[in-house]
């Protein structure tokens, strides 16, 4: 049991860490929270800070997503622990938990979308790899990053209950499967307000504006 709360506590600590309101802090001495859509994600680290800043920002949000997941499990477990895979996926979606409410901001974090990239390149480099084609095809043609984001996980989550077909919740596979469903689920949810204004054809399109530009006008993801 306490090896347990070490995993799931060091993961979702991990994943709190707020990169996004760091970089605003380091690169312009600005709250980004007080800018753009309000949000710590690279989107909006990106429409506030530059482009290069916004990129920078999804690098390490992915590798806050992708190094615990990998590396805490085996460290608290060893690498040949029988149950390792579902306590990698635990770590995981404790990491994504961590990113989206993270306990420094009062639990109002990102959306989890480039955390949950780097916990995917280890769980399931195929879903990720049509998560990204979907991603890419939707910037493409509306360049509204929140629909593409929700389309995104929505393929990642169908591939990977498809590859775990004809069931994806068998003693081996039963904890990749609840993720392919919970983790899209939580980023839709966390996209809500986007997806108001996508039906209302209210929803923005990404551009990158500086820290003094209007304010709070503007609502993205990540």
């Amino acid at each position: 049991m306490t090896n347990l709360l070490l995993l799931v506590s060091g993961c979702y600590f991990a994943g709190s860490i707020p990169f996004g309101l760091l970089l605003g802090r380091i690169v312009k001495g600005i709250d980004i929270r007080h800018f753009g859509s309000g949000n710590i994600g690279a989107t909006n680290a990106g429409r506030v800070l530059g482009k290069k800043w916004g990129l920078i920002c999804l690098v390490l949000d992915a590798f806050k997503g992708l190094l615990p997941t990998l590396l805490i499990p085996k460290l608290i477990y060893g690498p040949d622990y029988a149950a390792l895979s579902h306590l990698t996926v635990l770590g995981g979606i404790s990491t994504i938990v961590g990113h989206m409410f993270p306990i420094w901001l009062g639990f109002r974090g990102g959306k989890g979308v480039a955390t949950s990239l780097g916990v995917v390149g280890i769980l399931g480099p195929w879903g990720l790899s049509a998560g990204v084609i979907a991603f890419i095809g939707s910037f493409f043609v509306w360049r509204i990053v929140s629909l593409s984001s929700i389309l995104a996980a929505t393929t990642y989550g169908v591939f990977e209950l498809a590859t775990l077909r004809p069931s994806p919740f068998t003693p081996e596979t039963w904890s990749r499967g609840l993720f392919a469903i919970t983790v899209p689920l939580l980023i839709i949810i966390q996209h809500r307000t986007n997806l108001r204004r996508l039906i209302k054809g209210e929803e923005p399109k990404f551009t990158s504006q500086s820290s003094e530009s209007k304010g709070t006008s503007q609502q993205t993801t990540t």
